[in-house]
């Protein structure tokens, strides 16, 4: 089998990485990719919100399937595209992708399918602004109703705060501030069948402890070792399977990796928002973790016969990412800083601890910093302590310039 991944990020490094080692792949393509993707994929030059140029490379590359990564290709119909031409692709056409590109339209869906999700006012006007933070008060929850990529939503008790973001922003949700710890769950999907994948945690502020302003994630671990063993098959017949039944009702079927971020209150399980693709930077530890061979199931999805995939098989092991940022993360990132100690962490660590590349770039026989968030260091143990472990000794051997990372992922969680 032959598969295009389109995206450049460490979420689709750990794409490319579990299609690399599945036998079926015979070929392995990725567009425009990153200086780490290039060691197991063939990389690509490609707009990835082009639809026909991602058609164009994906049937002169006689892709079998093509893996759409990021959510703007798939807002901006890109999966549309490739399907158009005769190629199975794996991620949601432009309507369903709708559920990630507009929170409004993502609570009109849970209302339909009656999925719970915290209350909510979609507000237009500096009027309707105001009466909705009055109305729920402290903390205020304000999300862009578009796409943000993981920064459009402000918590926060300051109401200047959270009234000057509402303002930046052309359309925005205000809703009620759900508590309780926060869940990721992800979904494989062919428009009817639902296959659950394994939860995992995200940390999504900047600084320890949940200090700092929000980021697209900073971390992630699974399993869960204080969730309900009952909690996805909750999420299953609650949201996950009520979700695709009501899009497919629409006439909107959504097609491909359908993420649940949920938040376990006190009342149960509510839905903080869906996404539309696999997340980052969950998708490294549920992947790391996963024993099924990717690609097959993928097709799957994408041409409709996920019935006839049996239930996901899962190691046993835990595993933990850290993400390294640069400096100024999340502000106007400082790139262009030289990364060393890429080649220890492959030599002292693996195959326990690996790096997943993000924001680079090569520059020469050098590695380079490109973005904000750099790299994801992933690794597994057999539970969280021993993952954890692994995953902060390999980091410890990367320098890169004015880096940052919080140095407390998964610690409560491992019991240290």
């Amino acid at each position: 089998m032959k598969v295009l991944v389109i995206g450049g990020g460490a979420r689709e490094h750990a794409l490319c990485r579990s299609l690399s080692l599945d036998p079926d792949v015979t070929a392995l393509h990725c567009a425009p990719g990153n200086a780490g993707i290039a060691d197991v994929a063939e990389l690509h030059q490609v707009d990835a919100q082009d639809g026909a140029a991602v058609a164009r490379l994906a049937a002169g590359l006689e892709a079998d399937l093509v893996v759409i990564g990021p959510e703007a290709p798939l807002v901006a119909g890109v999966a549309d595209a490739v399907r158009a031409a005769g190629i199975p692709c794996f991620g949601p056409s432009k309507e369903a992708a709708e559920l990630e590109g507009s929170k409004a339209f993502a609570k009109d869906v849970m209302a339909a399918a009656g999925v719970p999700t915290a209350r909510s006012y979609v507000c237009t006007t500096p009027a309707e602004i105001d009466e909705a933070l009055d109305a729920f008060g402290a903390p205020y929850v304000v999300k862009d109703d578009g796409l943000a990529a993981g920064k459009g939503v402000v918590v926060t008790s300051d109401i200047e705060q959270a009234r000057a973001h509402a303002l930046s922003c052309d359309r925005v949700v205000i809703e009620e501030y759900l508590d309780g710890p926060e869940v990721s769950l992800f979904a494989i999907t062919d428009g009817t069948t639902v296959l659950p994948l394994t939860p995992a945690q995200d940390f999504k502020r900047a600084l320890d402890d949940d200090e700092g302003p929000n980021t697209g994630g900073m971390g992630a671990y699974s399993p869960l070792p204080w969730a309900d063993p009952k909690l996805v098959d909750e999420v299953m017949a609650t949201v996950l399977q009520p979700t695709v039944d009501e899009l497919r009702r629409r006439g909107t079927p959504f097609s491909g990796l359908l993420y649940a971020g949920l938040a376990i209150t006190s009342r149960g399980v509510r839905v903080i928002e869906f996404n539309a693709r696999f997340g980052d930077p969950e998708t490294q530890v549920v992947l790391a973790r996963l024993k099924t061979p990717l690609a097959s199931v993928l097709l799957n999805a994408a041409n409709g016969t996920l019935d006839a995939e049996p239930p996901l098989n899962w190691r046993d092991d835990a595993a933990v990412t850290v993400v390294v940022a640069s400096h100024n993360y999340p502000g106007t990132p400082r790139t262009g800083d030289l990364i060393t100690g890429l080649d220890e962490v492959a030599e002292l660590d693996a195959p326990h601890a690996y790096v997943l590349h993000a924001g680079t770039r090569r520059d020469g026989d050098a590695i380079v910093s490109a973005g904000g968030r750099v790299l994801s260091v992933t690794a597994t143990g057999e539970d969280l302590a021993q993952a954890r472990d692994r995953a902060y000794a390999a980091v410890g051997r990367i320098r890169l310039d004015g880096s940052q990372h919080r140095t407390d992922i998964a610690r409560k969680a491992a019991g240290q």
